[in-house]
């Protein structure tokens, strides 16, 4: 993300101008200066903390909600904001711009934990947890952690209108949905810290809250360590494809890419997308089991070489059918060369026989092959190989998945990239070698 947008620059640089005016305090409002200071170092530490080396992954920002409610439920609002900026800004933000990216979050959570105490103070909130009475402190608690989760996902939902260009009904669908119960559960923490600090027993009291906080966030990376090492077995798996058939070189990654891109555009759920995404890029790993000189061999296959390369994907599925989180991502694997007519292998499968991801890989590979210089065939443009995708429609391929492909091809666009060794001059194959003039007659 070196080169970013102007757009993206001013989408970030206007909310940060909205932030800035949060900061500002309202005449005639006292500020606990030492409440801000201490809140905001509790904050930042708690970040450091959860995104170094010792915590043993890079998690999620944002693991101390708490922290901020806390601060959104005890403050002015303008107080409440400036807590979260000490620890956006010097968090590892991870990917470039470093800059950007932690003035972006910064802004974010300013605007949400702003506007988070507004709703709760207008609410009559602040009284109920001066007064320590809980049960009516729960109502303005509530709106006020659904006015933050609100104002996130809008942020959220407008940089991948703006940055992305994603198209609104995708860019904000399930945002809310999936951050609104853990944001809920750390709405309910921050609540009882800031009940706690109002006590006679002070702040000291209202640290113990974190514990079970930093409990439920141990067990949290351990989902995330579980989830890097999947990450790293599918890349182990791919390199050794790479390295094996050196003339396809980056095109499982890019067959991952279109099969999340058609996912996508079929509206499935995040969880699917990613589970699609692996089945685009292990659907190869079977060439681990086909001879290194039928895949590099340049003259023509014989029946008898072409029928050996063919059984790659009854191969792969045995090697990945025991990989439980791949789900339906191992029948992809197993049946993406089937065809709509039944012509396909290696069962021969008809129609709706095929399962959907392996009719959604189908095309994601297809295309790639196409628009992908090799030694044995020249990259076609993109649209000769949309067109040649819509053509092949209905017989060899799912008209919906070839839709769907078509569709975010034109919005987002695709970069075709060469997989041979050489690729400027890809070599002229023999007289009678086999060159795919249809899609899916790659090895």
């Amino acid at each position: 993300m070196e080169a970013v947008p102007a757009r993206t620059r001013v989408y970030v640089a206007c909310v940060a101008v909205a932030a800035l005016l949060c900061l500002l305090p309202p005449s005639g409002v006292r500020t606990p200066w030492w409440a801000v200071a201490l809140l905001a170092a509790l904050y930042a530490g708690c970040e450091r903390v959860a995104r170094s080396r010792f915590a043993g992954i890079s998690h999620p920002v944002g693991t101390f909600y708490p922290v901020l409610l806390a601060g959104a439920f005890l403050l002015p609002a303008s107080a409440a904001a400036l807590v979260a900026v000490p620890g956006a800004l010097l968090s590892p933000a991870g990917q470039r711009p470093v800059a950007l990216r932690r003035i972006w979050r910064a802004a974010q959570l300013v605007l949400g934990v702003w506007t988070a105490a507004r709703v709760h103070s207008a609410l009559g909130g602040r009284d109920a947890v001066l007064e320590g009475d809980v049960p009516y402190a729960l109502g303005p608690a509530g709106a006020a952690v659904l006015a933050f989760c609100l104002v996130l996902a809008l942020l959220d939902g407008g940089i991948l209108v703006v940055a992305e260009r994603a198209p609104a009904r995708r860019a904000w669908r399930g945002l809310v949905e999936r951050s609104l119960a853990p944001i809920a559960v750390h709405g309910l923490a921050g609540l009882m810290m800031a009940v706690l600090w109002r006590s006679p027993y002070g702040p000291v009291a209202a640290l113990l809250v974190l514990l079970p906080m930093c409990v439920s966030w141990w067990a949290f990376a351990q989902y995330h360590r579980e989830r890097a090492a999947h990450q790293a077995t599918i890349r182990a798996l791919v390199q050794a494809v790479d390295i094996k058939d050196g003339y396809t070189r980056g095109h499982s990654e890019r067959v991952g890419q279109a099969s999340m891109m058609i996912a996508r555009e079929l509206g499935m759920a995040d969880e699917r997308v990613e589970v699609l995404r692996f089945a685009g890029i292990l659907h190869d790993v079977g060439k681990l089991g086909v001879p290194t000189r039928l895949l590099r061999k340049d003259g023509p296959l014989t029946p008898e070489e072409r029928r050996v390369i063919e059984l790659h994907p009854e191969y792969g599925h045995e090697m990945v059918r025991g990989i439980g989180f791949l789900g339906e991502a191992r029948a992809a694997v197993l049946h993406h060369h089937e065809r709509l007519d039944g012509s396909g292998y290696p069962y021969g499968l008809l129609g709706r026989q095929i399962p959907e991801s392996a009719r959604v890989v189908a095309v994601a590979d297809a295309f790639d092959a196409m628009t992908s210089t090799r030694s044995y065939s020249r990259a076609r443009p993109v649209a000769v190989a949309l067109a040649e995708l819509e053509r092949c429609a209905g017989t060899q391929f799912d008209p919906v998945m070839v839709a769907a492909l078509v569709e975010a091809v034109g919005r987002v666009g695709w970069r075709p990239a060469v997989t041979a060794d050489d690729a400027r001059t890809p070599r002229v194959p023999p007289p009678g070698a086999p060159v795919p003039s249809r899609p899916g007659a790659h090895r």
